[in-house]
């Protein structure tokens, strides 16, 4: 029943389109959406096992094909009503080299829509972390529809610290006065958790010029801006040494945006490095065909962090 719905996915093929395509679905009576490439399959009353002390969000784990995976009540962390049916709706996700599943209402169906159709979430005053809008990276409408993009990632890691950043090894790299710290990079990540945590990993390890954004199109104005700034005497790496860019972000993607860079010739030998949840395979061909330096994937940043010395050395 569900195998239909990733049967046109060629977009996962495709490289620089700022486009992606989004898993509908709902969590009460609330549309929230996923970036099908996170997907790995959708299943219907699976026996779930509980396990003990886990945080109330978890329900269990079960094990399909020898794989142990534990399954995240969406309704739980969004404090919304379970549905009338009986039925349990999982999605089944791998990122962060990890396999998780999100019990959900219902599955719609696939959206493909640009990333330029992705606003960021509403500023709210107040504390908005354990609010659906703290837990979201975007917002879009489609047909007519409000479609919330969660930030899983930072889901994940509210119920299972170790999931998020692993800095295990970064204070071997190098320790602050030891590099150049006027050295100015770009970091580009929709999760505000993750956007931070990097900017903090880089500043321990001696890289205090950090300017963030939180989707690649503020990202590109900002870099593009340095066009102006080149002289004779300059290099665009002077001013720019390095762009870090996730791959899921609102307005303009980490692919559009490497692809933009590379195909500048004022900006091109800018460095860039993709860091982001989506790393395999299809995903790490995409990076290459749009130029990308170097491409990490959550959460080791250790081996992020040396290849930046690396290349920022080389220049």
């Amino acid at each position: 029943m569900w195998g239909d719905l990733f049967m046109d996915t060629n977009i996962l093929l495709e490289s620089g389109t700022n486009e992606l395509e989004l898993l509908e679905f709902t969590v009460g009576s609330n549309t929230y959406g996923i970036n099908i490439a996170k997907v790995s399959e959708i299943m219907i009353d699976r026996e779930v096992t509980p396990m003990p002390n886990a945080p109330d969000e978890v329900e269990g784990v079960f094990i399909p094909r020898d794989t142990l995976i534990s399954v995240v009540d969406l309704h739980r962390v969004l404090h919304a009503p379970l549905p009338a049916s009986k039925k349990n709706i999982i999605i089944v996700c791998q990122f962060n080299k990890m396999d998780v599943a999100f019990h959900v209402s219902t599955v719609r169906g696939i959206q493909r829509i640009s990333w330029a159709d992705i606003s960021e979430p509403p500023a709210i005053a107040g504390n908005a972390e354990d609010s659906a809008v703290g837990m979201a990276t975007g917002v879009a409408k489609v047909n007519g529809k409000i479609i919330i993009i969660l930030d899983f990632e930072k889901i994940v890691a509210g119920l299972n610290r170790s999931s998020g950043l692993d800095v295990s090894g970064v204070d071997e790299i190098a320790r602050p006065g030891t590099l150049d710290s006027n050295k100015r990079i770009v970091v580009a990540d929709d999760s505000q958790f993750l956007n931070k945590m990097i900017v903090s990993t880089l500043s321990e390890t001696g890289y205090r010029n950090v300017i963030s954004f939180q989707n690649g199109q503020d990202a590109w104005d900002y870099v593009s801006s340095y066009r102006s700034k080149i002289t004779n005497g300059s290099d665009i790496t002077d001013h720019i040494a390095c762009v870090i860019s996730d791959i899921e972000m609102p307005k303009m993607d980490g692919h559009r945006l490497t692809k933009l860079i590379k195909d500048d010739r004022d900006l091109k030998k800018i460095p860039v490095i993709l860091f982001s949840s989506l790393i395999n395979q299809q995903m790490y061909q995409k990076g290459l065909s749009v130029g990308a330096d170097a491409q990490f994937s959550k959460p080791q940043i250790k081996e992020l962090i040396e290849e930046l010395v690396r290349l920022i050395k080389a220049e």
